[in-house]
């Protein structure tokens, strides 16, 4: 059975778990969940995702949903295939630095970079809101901030959890991109190692397949 990916194929989470997907070469479905129509509010969704967001995941029959998880599930699973992107936990020092990486990531990028992303493209896009200019420049404000802090981290070693890249490399990958669309250039401006870093993880083979959008229907690999 392959698994199948029910999400939407512009949606940043959606996006996140099919970059892994690809890393790690998984032959998946994707089912597309249209959210302009609010088929993930529908009562046979839920019963699937409890919280009506995308995307979940059914792997012969395991539902499993929240973006990170999943994507920590196929690293898991599937942990000689593709890409090795999680440090073995035998390795203390490595998968610390890895624990690391994965707070900065939700602690300091994530809420900004989504937060920017929604008033600029998601309000008007899905909710029929407009744009707050405001709380928009507030998120770039204090994003920019932190990413003073990506610049030093990355100046002392190749990626975010040391020199080798790993799930949160990538799970920047769908909101930072989107930060361009938004109109913000933070991720190539605030210095020569955090654009080295970006240059470096968006060129990737992954994100490549993936950054104009999913395909419905069944991706294998060879």
């Amino acid at each position: 059975m392959v698994l199948k990916l029910y999400g939407y194929p512009r949606s940043p989470c959606t996006c996140r778990v099919a970059v892994v997907l690809y890393e790690k070469k998984i032959p998946y479905e994707l089912v597309n969940i249209e959210l302009i129509k609010g088929e993930h509010k529908n009562p046979t969704y839920l019963e699937k995702h409890p919280f009506g967001e995308i995307p979940y995941i059914d792997d012969d029959g395991l539902i499993l949903y929240e973006s990170r998880a999943i994507c920590r599930y196929l690293e898991a699973k599937w942990s000689n295939k593709g890409s090795k992107l999680v440090p073995s936990p035998s390795d203390l020092k490595a998968y610390a630095l890895y624990e690391q990486a994965a707070s900065i990531e939700t602690s300091n990028f994530d809420p900004f970079a989504s937060k920017a992303v929604s008033q600029a493209i998601f309000n008007p896009l899905f909710r029929g809101l407009p744009k707050d200019q405001v709380q928009y420049e507030e998120a770039l404000k204090t994003l920019s901030l932190k990413l003073d802090g990506y610049e030093k981290i990355l100046s002392k070693q190749k990626y975010l959890a040391g020199n080798e890249i790993t799930l949160i490399d990538l799970f920047h990958l769908p909101y930072g991109s989107l930060l361009t669309e938004a109109g913000s250039d933070l991720m190539t401006t605030k210095g020569p190692n955090l654009t080295r870093w970006w240059n470096d993880i968006t060129s990737r083979g992954s994100w490549q397949a993936v950054k104009d959008g999913l395909t419905t229907g069944v991706v294998n690999f060879n």
